[in-house]
C-alpha cells in the first residue's frame, strides 16, 4: 500500500469505528483526580498553578459579566493545549488537524457570543456593523463588508488552527524522512538535517501552545465586544 504524507491526518479506525473521539477524551484521563493530598501533590499543584495562570490571562480583557465564561474558556484552552502537545508524540493522531473538529468548536462558541450580545445589548452589537463617522454613500457597502467579516470569524478560527498544526506536522515528517534517507548516503548532511528537525520540534511545541492560546483569546475578545 502506498502511503502519502497526508495519511497521518486521516482519522484512525478500529473495526470500522473512528477513534477520533477516543483521542479527544484521552487528554482528560491524564489529569490527576482530586484526593486528600490535592495540595501536597506536586503534579496537582503545578496543574492548579497552570490553570490559574491561564484563567487570569483570559479574563484580563473581560469585564465582570464575561467572567461567567471562565470555566468554558479555561476548559477549552486546557483541552486544545493537551491535544496539540500530545499530537506531537510519535504514532499519535492530532484531532485539531481536522477542520471539521475545529469548526465544531469555533462555530457554536462564536454563535453563543453573538447571541449573548444581541440579547443583552442589541443596539451596541449591531452598531459594530457601522463604524462611527462613516460617510452616507459608503454606509451600504460598509455594512455588507462588516457583516461578511463577522460571519468569517468562526471560519478564520478553525482554519488558522488547522493550517498551523497541519503545516508543522508536514514539515516534521518531511525533514525526518529526509534525515533517514540521507543517513546511509551523506551522514554529515543527515546530522545537520537532524539538528534542524530538533529545532523545528521545539518550535512546533511553542506553536501548539500559542495556537491554543490564540484560539481561546480571540473567542474572549469576541465575547468582550458583545457584553
Amino acid at each position: 500500500m502506498i502511503l502519502t504524507f497526508f495519511d497521518q491526518f486521516s482519522s484512525p479506525y478500529l473495526l470500522g469505528i473512528p477513534l477520533i473521539l477516543l483521542s479527544m477524551l484521552l487528554p482528560s484521563l491524564l489529569l490527576p483526580t482530586p484526593s486528600n493530598r490535592w495540595i501536597t501533590n506536586r503534579l496537582s499543584t503545578l496543574q492548579l498553578w497552570t490553570i490559574n495562570t491561564i484563567t487570569k490571562q483570559l479574563m484580563t480583557p473581560l469585564n465582570k459579566p464575561g467572567h461567567k465564561w471562565a470555566l468554558i474558556l479555561t476548559s477549552l484552552m486546557t483541552l486544545l493545549l493537551m491535544i496539540n502537545l500530545l499530537g506531537l508524540l510519535p504514532y499519535t493522531f492530532t484531532p485539531t488537524t481536522q477542520l471539521s473538529m475545529n469548526m465544531a468548536l469555533a462555530l457554536p462558541l462564536w454563535l453563543a457570543t453573538l447571541l449573548t450580545g444581541l440579547r443583552n445589548q442589541p443596539t451596541a452589537s449591531l452598531g459594530h456593523l457601522l463604524p462611527e463617522g462613516t460617510p452616507t454613500p459608503l454606509i451600504p457597502a460598509l455594512i455588507m463588508i462588516e457583516t461578511i467579516s463577522l460571519f468569517i470569524r468562526p471560519l478564520a478560527l478553525g482554519v488558522r488552527l488547522t493550517a498551523n498544526l497541519t503545516a508543522g506536522h508536514l514539515l516534521i515528517q518531511l525533514i525526518s524522512t529526509a534525515t533517514i534517507t540521507l543517513l546511509p548516503v551523506m551522514p554529515t548532511v543527515s546530522i545537520l538535517t537532524a539538528t534542524i528537525l530538533l529545532l523545528l520540534t521545539v518550535l512546533e511545541v511553542a506553536v501548539a501552545m500559542i495556537q491554543a492560546y490564540v484560539f481561546v483569546l480571540l473567542l474572549s475578545l469576541y465575547l468582550q465586544e458583545n457584553i
